[in-house]
C-alpha cells in the first residue's frame, strides 16, 4: 500500500521491451537506502516489483496487462518518472489509501496557472471510472494523492500547489499528454457492498440467516451519500 506522497523523481535509463513485456531501470538515490529484491515501489503510480538493483538504480518488470492499462508503455530513455516506496507500518499517512493499481489513464486538456496554484483538467480514457470520483474526494494522478476540484461527464479537475509540482513529474506534462489515474478504493468496496447488501448474508442469528440492511437509501437517510 502507499500513500500517493512522492519521495522522488527517478530517470528512466534502460528500456528493455520485448512485445507488451517490459524491463525497466530506473535511476534513484533517496528509495533505494533499503530496498530489498522484491520490494514494492510504485512508478507514476504502478505498484511494481523489484527484481535487482544497485547503488544507483533498480529494475521492474511491466507485464503485459499493466503495459495496456497505463502510460508506462509511453516510457522513454531519461523519461522522469514518480517514485514511492510502500508505505511503513510507523510512517506517516499524509496522503490517501493508494493500491498502485491503475484504473485508467486519461488525457491533460489543460493547464492553467491560478494565482499561486495550477489547475489541471484530465479526461478519463475510460468513462466507467467517474463513478468513483467525487468533489473533494481522493484521487491519484501518475502516484500523486490530489483532491478533486471539480468532475463533469467529461473530464476531472485538480488544482496544485507550487510545492507539488516542483516534486512530481506533473511539472514536465502539458495538454496531450497521458497520466496514471487510481480512484480512491473505499468507492469501489462501498459499490461492491451495496450490489450485494440486499442479499443474504452469512451471519446467523438464533439459527436464521439475516438480510443486510445496507443498501443505497440507508446510506443517503444517515448522511452518507
Amino acid at each position: 500500500m502507499f500513500t500517493g506522497i512522492i519521495e522522488e523523481i527517478g530517470h528512466m535509463r534502460r528500456i528493455h521491451s520485448g512485445g507488451q513485456a517490459m524491463v525497466l531501470t530506473i535511476g534513484a538515490k533517496k528509495i533505494l537506502e533499503d530496498v530489498h529484491l522484491g520490494d514494492s515501489i510504485a512508478v507514476n503510480g504502478v505498484c511494481l516489483t523489484v527484481i535487482s538493483y544497485d547503488s544507483d538504480s533498480f529494475s521492474v518488470d511491466v507485464m503485459p496487462e499493466t503495459y495496456r492499462k497505463t502510460n508506462l508503455r509511453k516510457l522513454q530513455s531519461g523519461t522522469r518518472v514518480n517514485l514511492e516506496r510502500a508505505m511503513a507500518a510507523n510512517g506517516r499517512f499524509g496522503g490517501h489509501i493508494v493500491q498502485g493499481h491503475v484504473d485508467a489513464t486519461a488525457t491533460i486538456l489543460s493547464r492553467i496557472a491560478e494565482e499561486n496554484a495550477v489547475v489541471y483538467r484530465f479526461a478519463p480514457e475510460n468513462p466507467h471510472i467517474f463513478r468513483y470520483i467525487i468533489p473533494g474526494g481522493s484521487i491519484t494522478i501518475d502516484g500523486i494523492s490530489l483532491t478533486v476540484v471539480d468532475v463533469t461527464e467529461n473530464d476531472v479537475s485538480v488544482s496544485i500547489i507550487p510545492h507539488t509540482l516542483a516534486q512530481t513529474v506533473l511539472h514536465d506534462k502539458k495538454a496531450g499528454d497521458t497520466v496514471n489515474i487510481e480512484c480512491d478504493v473505499l468507492g469501489k468496496y462501498m459499490e461492491r457492498l451495496l450490489k450485494f447488501g440486499p442479499s443474504e448474508t452469512s451471519a446467523h442469528r438464533n439459527g436464521e440467516t439475516k438480510k443486510s440492511k445496507l443498501t443505497a437509501s440507508f446510506l443517503a437517510d444517515n448522511g452518507f451519500m
